[in-house]
């Protein structure tokens, strides 16, 4: 079902990386649920005056709210989809983002209604009349919603759609929330007098806010910024070592502008006597490379290093060597060696971890200790950074 939607509306399906063929998937994504959860809230909704059942009714009215979510999915979607402009430069793709945003809060909201529907319930409870037909479509209502939430989880993998990942775990919760319900209209049938109602009502509610909050988590994570996957930066990494004379990278930066808009910048170390603008020529393959391949705009800074000479060699082993003595977690790279009347200074920069035990000024005080050991006349100039990746 879900291929043969994306067939029939969908043109260029495969070219998930346009930004005007993601916005046709946010669109059908949206489209489809306003449809699902309209007949969900109608249907519910009646059985829910029929039964005099608060939990039923409130989880119509979580189907409404979720229409209303996939509304503004589909507003996102056409907004992100905008190309760049003179004020927007890199693209409208986070709005994205914003789209997830407005769901959780939504979705929030309508948890904070339900919650207070059901106290009221609690209350002044109320009789629930038992239905057959009411529980058949609650029933169907759960298979519905699970459909909705593998259709929606299909395209957003495609895609890469946080939007999408937030009305898949609002489907899911709707899924818990929509069985509890079920198991209140059964129960009412067999224990009238139980008076459970508003109970399970505050259990819907609670999945429907928990829903909410993680989506709205999971956004703000990507909107404040969160490092990249490390399958990412492991392809990444293997695809620019590839090439010939690149003899090691450090300090990749990777971001986005919205889940389809990646930049990334990188240092490339490559032999110092090795022809420059041969090396030029290599870097601007990579660059177009990483590009055609992973839909990166790469920027990369090109580090001469000495690999021929095996004082530097000999060097550079020491440095690495007490490094890796602290901790394996630590790196070295930008390695120099500026010889002086007096002394020799060892140049490099120090990749620490963010929560390493040590202080920078104890752990630099160390390593320099550690090198001297190795010559009186050695003397360590460091800077410590930290990875972004």
């Amino acid at each position: 079902m879900t291929e043969l939607l994306v067939k029939l509306f969908i043109k260029d399906k495969d070219n998930v990386t346009n930004s005007k063929v993601r916005g046709r998937y946010g669109i059908l994504s949206g489209c489809v649920g306003i449809a699902v959860n309209v007949i969900l809230f109608i249907c519910k909704f009646v059985v829910g005056i029929v039964t005099n059942s608060i939990s039923i009714t409130a989880d119509a009215v979580n189907n409404l709210s979720d229409a209303g979510s996939c509304a503004v999915t589909v507003f996102g979607f056409k907004m992100a989809s905008k190309p760049a402009d003179d004020e927007h430069p890199f693209g409208h793709g986070r709005i994205e983002y914003i789209t997830a945003m407005v769901v959780s809060f939504i979705v929030l909201f309508m948890g904070f209604e339900l919650a207070t529907q059901s106290i009221d319930k609690i209350r002044n409870p109320e009789d629930v009349t038992f239905s057959l037909t009411g529980a058949i479509i609650i029933g169907l209502s759960i298979f519905g919603k699970l459909w909705l939430a593998l259709f929606n989880r299909k395209l957003g993998k495609k895609i890469n759609s946080p939007a999408m990942t937030a009305v898949v775990a609002d489907s899911l919760s709707d899924i818990a929330a929509t069985s509890v319900t079920l198991i209140a209209l059964i129960l009412s049938h067999f224990y009238p007098a139980l008076h459970i109602d508003g109970w399970l009502g505050i259990i819907v509610a609670g999945f429907v806010l928990k829903a909410g909050y993680g989506i709205f988590k999971e956004t703000l994570d990507s909107l404040i910024g969160v490092p990249p996957t490390k399958e990412t930066v492991q392809k990444l990494e293997e695809k620019i070592l590839s090439y010939e004379k690149v003899t090691g990278i450090h300090d990749l930066i990777l971001h986005n502008y919205g889940p389809d808009k990646y930049f990334a910048s990188v240092h490339v170390e490559m032999p110092s006597d090795f022809d420059v603008l041969h090396s030029h020529d290599i870097i601007d393959n990579i660059e177009r490379d990483v590009m055609a391949e992973f839909s990166i705009l790469l920027s990369i800074h090109y580090d001469p290093i000495e690999v021929n000479n095996d004082r530097v060699k000999e060097l550079k082993s020491v440095a690495e060597s007490v490094v890796k003595r602290i901790s394996n977690e630590l790196s070295i790279h930008d390695f120099r060696v500026v010889d002086g009347p007096s002394h020799t200074n060892l140049i490099f920069d120090l990749v620490v971890p963010r929560k390493f035990p040590l202080s920078n000024d104890d752990l630099m005080a160390e390593i320099s200790s550690e090198i001297s050991k190795n010559g009186p006349n050695l003397y360590v100039v460091m800077n410590v950074e930290h990875a972004f990746v």
